[in-house]
């Protein structure tokens, strides 16, 4: 009984103004039922809006994983406080559940490894994991960068030859330096002179106006005859 009154004077203590009133008249056992029927319902109303907010909590791609496993953190405390305290384990795989899909190779790593941590070591490596992304996602966007202006150079380079043609009649053209070493007749098939300085051909174009000439002179005779 002493130490019922002595319990009950230390809650009355710590109560507010009205709610003395209420409960100067009751022991402690009175006091703490009145207590529950009162707040109870507030109690939980309370763990059902934290623990929606906890399990709906999702991480948005790109935004600062400090400040999200903060926040889920003080979720857990909250509901810790209201008598529903989640485990260690439970309590990270809530977490690890609201990442985005660029920590899915950490996740991977942390459950095959089975590493043992609380909330404020698993924060460190989160950290470190959105650190090194960071730096790796720096060099791999700066190389497409360098890729894609190689690929503007070429199509730059391609377009300027657009529209520009070889003029046609070149390659006809007679040189003026004379036969080079490398021309080629094309009645002998022989190299350093053209067909019209041939030998061979000049020999040939001789003798059929010889036979020519010699058929003439025949035909005109039988004429005369």
């Amino acid at each position: 009984m002493d130490d019922m009154l002595d319990v009950g004077c230390l809650m009355l203590a710590t109560m507010t103004p009205e709610l003395q009133k209420q409960h100067e008249d009751m022991v402690a056992y009175e006091m703490i039922q009145n207590l529950k029927e009162i707040f109870e319902g507030q109690a939980r109303q309370e763990r059902y809006e934290t623990s929606k907010a906890l399990f709906q909590c999702k991480m948005s791609e790109g935004s600062p994983v400090g400040a999200h496993v903060i926040k889920m953190m003080g979720y857990i405390q909250t509901l810790e406080k209201l008598g529903f305290a989640l485990n260690d384990e439970l309590a990270i795989d809530v977490v690890l559940q609201s990442l985005p899909d660029s920590f899915s190779q950490f996740i991977l790593n942390f459950n095959m490894n089975e590493i043992e941590k609380t909330l404020p070591q698993l924060l460190g490596m989160l950290r470190t994991a959105e650190g090194n992304m960071k730096k790796g996602g720096s060099k791999s966007v700066l190389m497409v960068r360098k890729a894609k202006g190689k690929e503007k150079g070429k199509k730059v380079e391609k377009s300027k030859g657009i529209g520009k043609t070889k003029p046609k009649g070149k390659l006809a053209l007679k040189p003026k330096g004379g036969v080079s070493k490398d021309g080629k007749c094309f009645h002998c098939c022989k190299t350093g002179h053209w067909k019209r300085n041939c030998p061979i051909y000049l020999e040939e174009v001789k003798k059929a106006k010889a036979v020519g000439a010699s058929v003439l002179g025949t035909a005109h005779e039988k004429e005369s005859s």
